[in-house]
């Protein structure tokens, strides 16, 4: 129920950015189409799975910009939805928000739950690019680098305790490194994230069978078929921390398109693994972002 009025106020919001009146009057020229990624499911900019070391909006370095988005995923037996925005101030900083909803579906009759019970959860992230830029750094190798932090709160606790998961609230900290390779129109990125969240921490953080953070790994590459159209794929591995349901890796294979400078669309063919005891969770992923 308290989905409908944040879909709607986020639509709303991308109608506003569409515009070229919200555009900061500091920006000079703006970034180049989709090399700051889009919008990950946890809010920040990257790919739809992982974070990368680009900053949210399509400031440079002597503005202010932003993106908002709206991110669906329909699996066989559960759907998550992810809306958000994040700022992002100099390509330097960014601040992100996103609030997850994870609809159980027929599923939540199943696991005990009751017909379409949701876990939602509250993801709030800053980043903060180290060293290079992915765009301009192009006589060198070396990539643009950020660390970031996210901090999660999902809202089911007494499940999450049940099913062993030991905390509702917790912190993921990654570093990322992303580069674009302008000669071969080739955009590579690589993240390692400490975390012990279960199914992005939906679930919870820790388990029965690991309680602390363990490194896991993000990757990804696109290629960019056009000045506006992006296509790749990404991978992502996750904790398996309780034993009541195993827990695999992530991937995807994705198109994202710059419909404006300031909307984008992605779709992507998406496999999360097994879910809460639910094999061959694999579905299709739309976001749509809008952007200054």
């Amino acid at each position: 129920m308290t989905s409908r009025p944040l879909l709607f106020g986020t639509m709303l919001l991308l109608a506003a950015l569409a515009s070229p009146a919200v555009a900061n009057d500091r920006r000079d020229g703006g970034k180049l189409l989709l090399t700051g990624g889009v919008s990950s499911i946890d809010g920040a900019a990257g790919g739809g799975l992982a974070s990368w070391a680009s900053i949210a909006g399509n400031e440079t370095e002597d503005g202010i910009g932003g993106s908002v988005h709206v991110t669906y995923l329909a699996l066989p037996d559960f759907d998550l939805t992810s809306v958000g925005g994040a700022i992002g101030i100099n390509d330097r900083v960014e601040i992100s928000y996103a609030h997850q909803i994870f609809d159980t579906r027929s599923a939540g009759f199943a696991l005990g739950l009751g017909r379409g019970f949701t876990f939602n959860q509250d993801v709030f992230g800053a980043k903060l690019r180290l060293i290079g830029d992915a765009v301009w750094d192009q006589d060198t190798l070396l990539p643009q680098i950020a660390i970031g932090v996210q901090h999660k709160r999902a809202d089911r606790r007494a499940v999450i305790r049940a099913v062993g998961g030991r905390e509702s609230a917790g912190t993921d900290f990654y570093l990322s490194a992303t580069k674009l390779l302008l000669a071969r129109s080739l955009v590579l990125d690589a993240t390692v994230r400490l975390t012990k969240a279960n199914q992005f921490g939906l679930l919870g953080f820790g388990g029965d069978k690991q309680a602390d953070r363990t490194a896991q790994v993000e990757g990804s590459a696109g290629m960019l078929v056009t000045r506006s159209l992006l296509v790749g794929a990404e991978y992502r591995t996750k904790p398996d921390n309780l034993g009541f349901a195993r827990e695999s890796d992530a991937y995807d294979l994705f198109a994202a398109w710059s419909v404006t400078r300031h909307v984008a669309i992605t779709a992507a063919y998406t496999d999360l693994g097994p879910v809460a005891t639910f094999e061959k969770q694999r579905g299709g992923l739309l976001s749509l972002q809008g952007s200054f």
